[in-house]
């Protein structure tokens, strides 16, 4: 966790997301990198009014302008909330591009959801898919971040659930963790292995030591069994793969990933 990457949606406003990662960065000693990405404007006026045309592409370029010149004031308050290693980053273009690109360079994506209600945000699944890092996915009312002692960790024994579990393990070394154990399904049908993987050692050769508590839920019941337990443990960080089928299948059936996301009230690190 030496390079972190937030994705900011205000550059005027302090986002909980920009709260979040420069907090992060502060406690881990690391580099945070805050993006703003500026919609790339789209110009439609009538030939007969050209004048409209450049008032829009004016405004559009001031905007931008606005944004890159607001670098100053952020890095003071990062320096000042103890992340001095801050860079503001203003990008046009589309933001789950932009954040993929920028993902590429660094350890961690932070994520905070718009400030629409909760059936509305379609933007942070694309993200998540799109970025191909772990994402931090803070809650709808947003929260600011104090280092997580109580860990609750998804286990279904699929390629998500196992990267996730090992981006995670800055997180976990030293802090109560719960292994929420669901049903493993094989990637591989037919292949048998001998020992089978034991995600436990895994996590005690990390110097993890988990408690074990089993999930049994129908498939479009889990998301709803993982917060619940999540809950009772009182944790502070939810750890889980993210779509593990594919996300049409989610949007049309249900699914853990779509529910978390809804509906967690603690951040969530997942990847897909």
């Amino acid at each position: 966790m030496k390079d972190i990457l937030v994705y900011v949606r205000d550059f005027e406003e302090r986002t909980p997301a920009a709260h979040f990662g420069v907090r992060l960065a502060a406690t881990f000693g690391a580099h945070v990198t805050c993006v703003y990405p500026c919609p790339r404007p789209v110009f439609v006026a009538p030939a007969y009014e050209p004048e409209l045309m450049t008032a829009a592409i004016e405004d559009a370029r001031q905007f931008f302008r606005d944004a890159v010149q607001a670098k100053q004031g952020f890095l003071g308050w990062a320096a000042s909330h103890g992340a001095p290693q801050t860079d503001w980053v203003v990008v046009e273009g589309d933001a789950s591009d932009a954040l993929a690109e920028a993902a590429t360079r660094h350890d961690v994506l932070v994520l905070d959801h718009a400030e629409e209600g909760r059936d509305s945000s379609w933007d942070i699944p694309r993200l998540v898919l799109k970025a191909d890092i772990p994402c931090i996915v803070l809650p709808h009312h947003g929260v600011h971040y104090t280092p997580f002692e109580r860990i609750a960790i998804g286990w279904n024994g699929s390629p998500e659930a196992m990267r996730t579990v090992h981006a995670a393990l800055p997180f976990l070394q030293g802090k109560q963790a719960l292994l929420m154990r669901g049903e493993e399904r094989d990637r591989y049908p037919g292949m048998e292995w001998e020992p089978p993987f034991n995600i436990v050692d895994y996590l005690q050769r990390h110097g993890v030591t988990a408690e074990q508590r089993t999930i049994r839920a129908k498939y479009d019941d889990v998301g709803t069994a993982l917060l619940d337990e999540a809950m009772k443990f009182r944790a502070d960080l939810l750890v889980m793969g993210a779509y593990g089928r594919s996300r049409f299948s989610e949007w049309m059936l249900g699914g853990a990933t779509r529910h978390v996301l809804t509906w967690a009230d603690i951040p969530v690190l997942m990847q897909h």
